[in-house]
């Protein structure tokens, strides 16, 4: 299991477009894919479940990926999230 600290900086938050590219990132890889805000624990491949969480711009999450592919899942996931999702 391997695990990161990340800062959303999406100016909307995670609303439907940059959860949907985030769903279908996190899709790509066999492993779990989780994303923790406060005392959430977030299905990452759910496109509902991460827009469900109401994760805000400037919110603090950590991404943490257990299974086969983990460390390719995390390097690409936090470079997605990092580069704004498609909208920064």
């Amino acid at each position: 299991m391997v695990s990161k600290t990340l800062t959303v900086v999406n100016p909307s938050g995670l609303h439907l477009r940059p959860a949907g590219v985030l769903s279908q990132t996190a899709m790509k890889f066999k492993c779990d894919v989780i994303i923790e805000c406060g005392e959430k624990r977030i299905v990452a491949k759910s496109v509902l479940n991460v827009m469900a969480a109401g994760i805000k711009c400037g919110t603090e999450i950590t991404l943490i990926c257990d299974g086969e592919d983990e460390n390719e899942a995390l390097a690409t996931i936090t470079k997605a999230i990092e580069d704004g999702l498609g909208e920064k």
